[in-house]
């Protein structure tokens, strides 16, 4: 006896709750299968003797939690989202274990430690009563703004004060861009390995995401433009200097051709560039070149310690207020010791020379990457916190991945950033700065040994 469709009498209340476990009971047992259509909102709220609004409710729920889909003009499906609650790297529990490729962080060494020691000693002495006590978003942060806008222009930009939010890191702000650009249902674009985290982001938020075709400079032009003239698209998520899984930095020129497309198509840019001034020989930012339609963050987390989250979220001047609300109701406001730390230390310098410190390490990881895959082709910047290694046939990604776990150390698996299934890129994601030097050396020659090498029939499949 099948479960799917449900009787009527088989509904409890509150009946949208109900009707979403029975779709998932359904999933699980086998009666529905990925890719198989539901009925309309209409259709099964009189099979069911509900209300239109009911099944709309359970669909909602549904598609927040990753069982269904809604295509505009098709219907709605099953959507069995397996690789967007993976992640790329290392689960808590193996720490230790394995050499960690596979988390993406900057470099960290004693005068990390010491810097944040010394600022902590600081504010015992003088911290301002606000940053403990203020609750009023506007009145405890306007004292961040001009430092603010210091390390803002050191990433190319000169936003004015109305435009700049004050954001808990890279995520919060790329919550409150979607979130600002985008109604449920509507289109994002993005590269086809992308975040790892905006799959689930625009899942839960009940958008619609498409991978594009990809470069040595990310995005292609004419991919873009197909799927503008395909149907209406909201939005452009890309990460255009380096900070994309491939390692790839789009050329000034590219960005020109991008915007161009952009304003052609009344597409609105988000960019995400968690680096900042991490990489000096960069081309000038997006948002740079289209203030009126790009959101744009940075943060120093990446840039200069992972424990500092802190970060500015640039927007449009026609959606100041609207993004300025969201930022209240997702996170009402920065953790005000961050950022008095934060600006501290972009005022005496401290932030410049961490992050010129962290520019040189990196630089030495990615030579001694070169030096240890000589002959192996893989993508990198010059300055960059991770590598590509595309792998070669034989190779399968599952197979490589354990096998270098088996080996001792732990990669990112490329399939954790697909946004698309069109083109499925085979490869690695290496991280450089989560593991002291010794350890990366001898990471590296594992990998390189083993890239080099024919893999065990088992591991072919």
């Amino acid at each position: 006896m099948t479960i799917w469709p449900p009787r009527p009498e088989d509904l409890k209340r509150p009946a949208y709750r109900s009707l979403a476990e029975a779709v998932i009971r359904a999933v699980e047992a086998g009666d529905l299968r990925n890719g198989d259509r539901l009925p309309t909102h209409r259709d099964l709220a009189y099979d069911l003797n509900i209300s239109v609004q009911t099944v709309s409710r359970a669909y909602d729920e549904l598609i927040r939690r990753g069982f269904i889909a809604g295509e505009v003009g098709r219907g709605t499906f099953v959507r069995l989202e397996r690789n967007d609650t993976k992640t790329p790297f290392l689960p808590d529990r193996q720490q230790g274990e394995l050499i960690d490729c596979s988390m993406l962080k900057p470099v960290f060494e004693t005068l990390h430690s010491e810097a944040m020691c010394e600022a902590l000693a600081a504010l015992s002495v003088d911290m301002p009563q606000s940053v403990i006590s203020s609750f009023r978003p506007l009145g405890a942060l306007r004292r961040y703004s001009e430092p603010s806008f210091a390390w803002l222009e050191l990433c190319g930009l000169r936003p004015h004060a109305q435009s700049l939010l004050l954001t808990n890191g890279n995520t919060s702000a790329m919550t409150v861009a979607l979130m600002t650009v985008a109604n449920p249902g509507d289109l994002i674009l993005t590269e086809e390995l992308g975040h790892h985290t905006l799959k689930p982001l625009t899942r839960y938020l009940g958008l619609r995401l498409r991978g594009l075709t990809i470069d040595e400079e990310g995005i292609v032009p004419a991919s873009f433009v197909r799927e503008c003239e395909k149907e209406s698209v909201k939005a452009l998520y890309l990460m255009p200097t380096g900070l994309n899984p491939t390692a790839t930095l789009m050329s000034e020129t590219r960005r020109a051709e991008i915007v161009e497309i952009a304003r052609a198509k009344d597409v609105l840019i988000i960019e995400n560039d968690a680096w900042g001034p991490l990489q000096p020989e960069r081309p000038v930012p997006i948002a740079a070149i289209a203030p009126e339609r790009t959101f744009y963050f940075t943060s120093l987390t990446k840039c200069i310690m992972a424990g500092l989250r802190f970060g500015f979220l640039v927007v449009p001047e026609a959606y100041e207020a609207a993004a300025s609300n969201r930022h209240l109701v997702t996170n009402w406001m920065v953790t005000a010791l961050m950022a008095e730390i934060g600006t501290r230390w972009i005022t005496d310098g401290t932030a410049q020379r961490l992050c010129g410190w962290q520019s040189v390490a990196l630089a030495e990881r990615n030579r001694l990457a070169r030096k240890i895959l000589a002959g192996i082709p893989f993508h990198g910047t010059e300055t960059g916190m991770h590598i590509w290694l595309p792998l070669p046939a034989p190779w399968t990604e599952e197979g490589f991945v354990a096998h270098a776990t088996r080996k001792g150390v732990a990669v990112g698996p490329g399939s954790t950033f697909m946004t698309s299934d069109i083109n499925p890129m085979v490869g690695v994601r290496i991280c450089l700065g989560g593991v002291n030097v010794s350890e990366l050396e001898t990471g590296l020659t594992i990998i390189s040994r083993l890239i080099r090498s024919q893999p065990e029939p088992a591991l072919l499949s």
